[in-house]
């Protein structure tokens, strides 16, 4: 594990995202559901999944640091036709940034929906996992 007891504490935010492509099909079955199907509610059950990962993502991911989460928000919106945008933004005061925790918050939500959704749809693809942005500490990153 990097030490990092010598870095200020600092607040910091990260916000990663990840496209799950349902399929037309798929898509406008669940919408016309309100995103409910046999197992409950597709969008609810994600959002929770997506926020309970994040906040164990140091019992992963090995040599992550565990971070005291401030906030956590996961959003999942239609996009397009077929996918959805899963996004997750974390927000901690730490020493160490909170990128891994958005990155694997966004990542189980979006397996969240596959595996609420695969009966449906088993070809269902996970896309574009990435770091949207970062704030604090020694840099800042913005991919936008």
């Amino acid at each position: 594990m990097v030490d990092v007891g010598s870095k200020a504490v600092t607040a910091r935010r990260a916000r990663a995202a990840c496209t799950v492509i349902l399929g037309s099909e798929l898509m406008a079955e669940l919408q016309k559901e309100d995103f409910q199907n046999k197992k409950g509610s597709v969008l609810n059950t994600a959002i929770l999944a997506g926020i309970m990962a994040a906040k164990r993502t140091s019992s992963l991911i090995p040599l992550c640091h565990p971070l005291p989460l401030d906030r956590c928000d996961v959003t999942i919106e239609p996009e397009g036709t077929t996918s959805l945008c899963v996004q997750c933004e974390c927000g901690t005061s730490s020493r160490t940034g909170v990128e891994m925790e958005a990155l694997t918050g966004a990542s189980v939500a979006a397996l969240t929906v596959y595996d609420m959704c695969k009966a449906a749809n088993p070809s269902i693809e996970i896309t574009r996992l990435h770091l949207v942005e970062k704030r604090g500490g020694k840099s800042d990153f913005d991919a936008s």
